[in-house]
């Protein structure tokens, strides 16, 4: 195939998504994807010296909806430039010095500035055009094609942060910013919609552009504004001049605005930025590098296509789409059995993604996933953990059916389904259940039982019989020392081992028992407040809901838990084979005037420089109350390396954060 050929054949793909994308809200690829076909067809373009009339490296933006009224912009709404890596960065920056170099040895007499720099975050929403008229709203639009966009402005005034009027009446001007929804919105909005958005960003652009307004204030939109493009009355000498007007006018501005000098710090502050992508609450997907000298942008101009004084720098993509394969159902420690989403490998974030999470049965419902097999599906992936499927690409049940079993995949028990979820309840006969009940039992934050693995539990449940924790404690050493790969030595030190962990204290134990919905927190809150294990089970749900951080459900599956024949006799069995369960002493304040003192702490994120349980004892021994989950009540939020829904939670609460570990620990010892 020649050039012509493969230009020919990009351009009606390209233009194909584009339209699906800018016009009708359906995007049928990545962000990722469309930008290495797009860069395919700019290198054909420059290595052929031909671009077909047709081809998207020659527009803006896309067409205008029926339905809305054109919008002619007082100014152009420009894109930007991209570099997709560090090199392609400097490449720009050092073509910035070369122009500004050139302008000065001509203009000795007026020269430019040295360039400085203004760090933005580019947002993943949709572009919007605000119109101001002797300090009043009088039209908002899409960008559209650059030149002429779509008037939204009923849509618009839906966005609390939008200010109807503004203190500056000298003229009218045009502000540009995007409109998004807050990822924690997003999920809130999910939990309750009949069908679930799948993307921030989706939702958004679908919001704004649906002729019904009420449909864009369901939403809960916010906007974050950052350019003034058109202006009478008004000037300004650089980009801060630019920013302070628009927060003077009661623009919202987003905070992570950076200033520089040198290039090599804006390369050090990109860095930050992308390690602290997954724990803001909105999807960005780079950053926007910008001069902050007025008369330099105005002097540089523009491309055809772009202005010279900026550029976009876009980070590894968080989403993407493949196609959905399989789907096979495995069993956890409390019966429920959880689809696992095998997919066509695909590269995200860095690694090659195989698997995806995809929650629940009422979950494959709502995402409109139950006819996808065999489709192609969107995936995003953050905070390291496992991808998570967000929805098809068509709306069209296209595709094969996800079957939902019937029987437990491993025992052949029959399944119930409560909720969203199904559950095996042969708790004495289902391997999976009794593996993970029991390597849960044994580990670290648990019983501590040393030497203890998951083959260890699968060999004792294979071999000697041991179907519950309690088991564990029969054990005997002429039945170990039998056993394939045991020795008498190994025999003895899981038989010390166990003994030791009788010890445990409370909160360990009842760690250890696997409650449903409860945590390390909660259940050393539980041990805290009550202090005696017969109290905990003889409490109802009512009483419990009162505690601390306990809601409706966690208080529903601690009851229902303790009122389990089956988890009773499970407890007495360990207690009368000598299991403790200890209370915990009454915590020993050190200091009752500390910077910590009667404060309500929240610890989330990797610390490095002590433990989670360290630092949680040092607060509490310093008059500090240390909970799980973040709420109105809580005072700080220590947040360690990739602090994620919590510290997004605390910031929108307006909650005091502390991101510096030094300083914690600094803090923790002068109390």
């Amino acid at each position: 195939m020649n050039a012509k050929d493969q230009m020919e054949k990009l351009i009606a793909e390209l233009n194909n998504y584009n339209y699906h994308y800018y016009t009708l809200d359906e995007p049928l690829i990545s962000d990722k994807e469309y930008d290495a076909m797009y860069d395919r067809l700019i290198s054909l373009e420059q290595e052929s010296g031909i671009v077909l009339p047709d081809s998207p490296t020659q527009r803006v933006g896309g067409e205008i909806l029926k339905g809305f009224a054109p919008h002619r912009h007082l100014a152009p709404l420009w894109s930007l430039d991209k570099a997709q890596n560090i090199e392609q960065l400097r490449t720009w920056h050092e073509r910035v010095v070369r122009l500004i170099d050139d302008y000065n040895a001509k203009n000795p007499s007026n020269p430019l500035p040295k360039p400085g720099y203004a760090l933005e975050l580019k947002f993943d929403g949709l572009t919007l055009n605000l119109t101001y008229t002797d300090g009043k709203l009088v039209q908002a639009s899409t960008r559209g094609n650059g030149a002429v966009g779509e008037g939204i402005l009923a849509q618009v005034k839906t966005i609390r942060s939008v200010p109807l009027d503004i203190p500056f009446t000298d003229g009218t001007i045009e502000v540009q910013g995007e409109g998004i929804m807050n990822l924690s919105v997003l999920e809130k909005y999910n939990q309750t919609a009949a069908v679930p958005l799948k993307n921030a960003r989706n939702a958004a652009a679908g919001a704004l552009r649906n002729l019904n307004p009420k449909v864009t204030a369901e939403r809960r939109l916010t906007a974050y504004f950052y350019n003034v493009g058109y202006s009478d009355g008004v000037s300004f000498q650089d980009h801060k001049d630019m920013m302070d007007f628009l927060r003077e006018n009661r623009f919202k501005v987003n905070p992570y605005i950076f200033y520089f000098q040198s290039f090599d710090d804006v390369m050090e502050q990109l860095a930050d930025i992308e390690a602290k992508r997954a724990s803001l609450d909105y999807l960005i997907d780079g950053a926007v590098m910008k001069l902050t000298d007025m008369r330099t942008r105005e002097i540089l101009g523009y491309t055809d296509k772009f202005p010279r004084w900026a550029v976009a720098y876009k980070f590894e993509a968080e989403e993407t789409t493949t196609v959905l394969e399989s789907v096979v159902w495995n069993v956890g420690r409390t019966g429920k059995v959880t689809p696992l989403a095998r997919v066509e490998p695909v590269e995200l974030a860095g690694v090659t993604v195989q698997n995806c999470t995809l929650n629940n049965v009422g979950d494959i419902e709502r995402k409109n996933l139950k006819y996808a097999l065999g489709t192609r599906v969107f995936i995003r992936r953050s905070n390291d953990v496992i991808p998570e499927i967000l929805g098809k690409v068509t709306e069209e049940n296209d595709g094969e059916e996800i079957q939902y079993p019937e029987q437990c995949p491993s025992c052949g028990f029959p399944l119930e389904q409560r909720g969203a979820h199904l559950f095996c309840n042969n708790k004495s006969g289902c391997k999976p259940q009794i593996i993970a009940r029991i390597s849960h039992f044994a580990s670290r934050d648990a019983m501590d039982i040393e030497t203890f693995s998951d083959k260890t539990a699968i060999q004792l449940h294979e071999e000697l019989g041991v179907k519950e924790p309690a088991d564990l404690y029969t054990l005997e050493f002429d039945s170990l020392v039998k056993l394939e790969r045991f020795g008498e030595k190994k025999a003895q030190n899981l038989l010390d081992a166990l003994e030791a962990s009788k010890g445990r204290d409370l909160a360990a134990f009842l760690y250890a028992l696997g409650i449903p919905n409860t945590g390390k927190s909660t259940t050393k809150m539980l041990a805290d407040h009550y202090r005696d294990l017969s109290r905990i089970m003889e409490a109802d749900a009512e009483e419990l809901v009162e505690l601390p951080d306990v809601g409706g459900i966690v208080a529903e599956s601690i009851a229902g838990y303790f009122a389990d024949p089956f988890n009773q006799a499970s407890i007495e069995r360990m207690l009368s084979l000598g299991v403790q369960a200890k209370a915990p002493e009454a915590p020993a304040v050190i200091s009752s005037d500390s910077f910590f003192s009667g404060k309500t702490v929240v610890l989330t994120g990797t610390l490095h420089l002590l433990t989670r349980d360290e630092a949680t004892e040092k607060l509490e021994a310093l008059g500090a109350k240390v909970t799980g989950s973040v709420s109105k009540k809580t005072d700080l939020l220590i947040a360690g390396e990739k602090a994620g829904s919590k510290l997004a939670k605390a910031k929108q609460l307006g909650i005091s954060v502390l991101e510096d570990e030094e300083e914690f620990v600094r803090l923790l010892n002068e109390g």
